[in-house]
């Protein structure tokens, strides 16, 4: 049994160029864990931020990591071998999963490759309906917008903040997505009109046609509109580009109303937030397998879809982070494993 694969790796930090499509041992299983062959892999930000040595968090954040390194954490693919305690799938299921995520942020998770080894907890059956490609394109991404809108789903401490994260009613409220034609933002978008929320959509105009053909019922234009200028009495925003700018929107936000930051490190506002009487809250993304069980009926079903920006081999994951680089990402962006 040949016991190397084909792996994307890194022997230092840097740009794009420093992944390498070079051979790597092939993973083995554990306890709890399952071996899957990997047909497709979703890309995500921990990736380049990994890529780069995590230099937008603080110090003290930044986790240890031992190279070489392999990155990712969102794979599709059919099951190759299962420990002999792992009694809920078998050889040959079709699978998705996010892998060790945050527990693997030092590069534990080790997507991009032809073979990883996943616990099986945190393993969901691949919706039927939907191939390997679109399937890879959804944990990181789809489970963000549920954790932050449906369901946290988990009662670990919160590292971004000292109280715990609670969603908040959608049905008939309005909600507003910034960065909504970007991985997390169209699935947060989907989710919302599912829960009975009125949409207001902030993207570029090339993906208008997109956002309506998803169901939004406001469309604005960031690069004619300020957002902030023109949207009032709103009771969610949604910020799926987060960052320092956050603070712009507690303004079009109603009393009693709420701020989830996607990415808040940075974020400056929260003596505004109190006075205006708005929550500002985030979480950190947490895998989960029996979420996206959850998760893939609404996949399964077409009530959610993974919108594809493009495709790589995953020899080519460095074209793929370049394309990620130059931003205005319509969906996912995926490499292929065949």
């Amino acid at each position: 049994m040949n016991d190397l694969m084909k792996a994307v790796r890194l022997h230092a930090f840097g740009g794009p160029e420093v992944l390498i499509y070079e051979d790597a041992p092939k993973p083995e299983i554990g306890n709890g864990e399952v071996l899957v062959r990997v047909r497709a892999v979703g890309l995500n930000p921990p990736d380049w931020y990994l890529r780069e040595g995590y230099k937008m968090l603080p110090p003290e954040w930044q986790p240890q990591v031992s190279f070489p390194v392999i990155l990712g954490t969102d794979i599709s693919g059919v099951i190759e071998a299962v420990a002999d305690d792992v009694l809920d799938f078998s050889v040959g299921d079709e699978v998705y999963a996010m892998v060790r995520f945050p527990s693997g942020l030092a590069g534990d998770s080790r997507a991009y490759a032809e073979y990883v080894s996943v616990p099986a907890t945190e393993l969901a059956r691949k919706p039927a309906s939907i191939d390997h490609h679109h399937a890879a394109g959804a944990p990181m991404s789809l489970l963000t917008a549920w954790q932050f809108l449906v369901d946290l789903g988990h009662d670990e401490p919160n590292p971004l903040q000292p109280r715990r994260h609670e969603p908040v009613p959608l049905e008939g409220r309005t909600v507003l997505v910034n960065g909504a034609a970007g991985g997390v933002g169209h699935f947060v978008v989907q989710l919302a009109k599912w829960k009975g929320a009125h949409v207001i959509a902030v993207a570029s105009g090339e993906h208008e046609a997109l956002l309506r053909d998803l169901g939004v019922d406001e469309f604005i234009d960031y690069t004619k509109t300020n957002p902030e200028d023109v949207a009032r009495d709103i009771n969610l925003v949604v910020d799926a580009v987060g960052g320092p700018t956050s603070g712009r929107f507690l303004k079009v936000l109603k009393r009693g109303g709420a701020l989830f930051p996607i990415f808040p490190l940075g974020f400056e506002g929260t003596d505004d937030a109190r006075r205006l009487g708005v929550t500002v809250s985030a979480t950190q993304v947490r895998s989960n397998g029996a979420q996206l069980e959850e998760v893939g009926r609404l996949l399964e079903d077409g009530t959610v879809r993974v919108v594809i920006d493009s495709r790589f081999p995953l020899a080519e994951a460095r074209q793929a982070h370049q394309r990620a680089a130059k931003g205005h990402v319509q969906g996912k962006i995926v490499l292929t494993v065949d």
